[in-house]
């Protein structure tokens, strides 16, 4: 789950890609800014110059400070306390949808466990143009600063929809017109074969189990991706963008 604080009530920013991407993209969301009283960063002392035009409250800490904040990960002398209006519940996916427009492409990760895979696919989401991305609540990563901090500013930016119940949201998706594109190894179709045009929701498994059984059930169909060495699959984020940027390719115009 995002790191809560009850003073600023707010999800935490580590580093500078992430506090940067906030800076450029929502400003106005910004709590706070907090950096090392010693900092030499050339990087970093920008990105203060930046949060003064903005407005955004500053305040100086040792860097021991920042360790036990940003709990121990690799904050580069800067973190930030971020007010996340782009992060949805399930209640709000009509709404969501709507903003999104016609035949809306999907991501929809099914537990995918490690942070930084899910930062990995946030990232390649936002820059193949996803209108959302829907991951359940439990049984996943959760948007973490790690996570965060991996997405390299898009899940400051991008979408995202935390639901309780993945299979419910699906049926949800599906009553909407939305095609559901399961990833399986066991799909009799490759990637290469299926059309991922329109309105679809792109669904990939957790690493190592895949799809859950009823998640599997609700897609209207499965494709495989084409292995031709001795390894018998991809780490999720690199699956995700390579499924991601087929259907993109598929959807530009010609």
């Amino acid at each position: 789950m995002p790191v809560k604080n009850k003073r600023s009530a707010g999800e935490l920013l580590i580093g500078i890609h992430s506090v940067a991407s906030a800076l450029h993209q929502r400003p106005g969301q910004l709590i706070e800014v907090l950096v090392a009283k010693d900092n030499k960063n050339p990087r970093v002392s920008e990105l203060l110059e930046a949060a003064k035009l903005h407005g955004v409250r500053l305040t100086y800490q040792t860097r021991g400070q920042l360790d036990r904040m940003a709990d121990d990960n690799r904050h580069q002398d800067i973190i930030a306390w971020f007010d996340a209006t782009n992060i949805y519940s399930e209640k709000q996916l009509g709404e969501v949808l709507d903003q999104a427009g016609e035949n809306p492409l999907l991501l929809i990760l099914d537990g995918v466990q490690d942070p930084h895979n899910l930062g990995a696919c946030l990232r390649t989401a936002e820059a193949a143009g996803v209108a959302a991305v829907i991951y359940p609540k439990d049984k996943s990563s959760g948007l973490t600063p790690v996570a965060r901090r991996a997405a390299a500013g898009a899940a400051e930016v991008i979408p995202l929809i935390e639901v309780t119940n993945l299979a419910r949201v699906l049926r949800q998706l599906k009553d909407r017109g939305i095609w559901l594109a399961g990833t399986s190894d066991q799909a009799y179709q490759d990637i290469y074969s299926v059309d991922l045009k329109g309105g679809l929701g792109l669904v990939m498994g957790s690493e190592g189990s895949g799809m859950r059984r009823l998640t599997e059930e609700l897609c209207d169909f499965t494709f495989s991706l084409p292995m031709h060495g001795s390894i018998s699959s991809l780490n999720v984020s690199v699956a995700t963008g390579v499924c991601l940027y087929e259907a993109l390719r598929q959807r530009s115009p010609v």
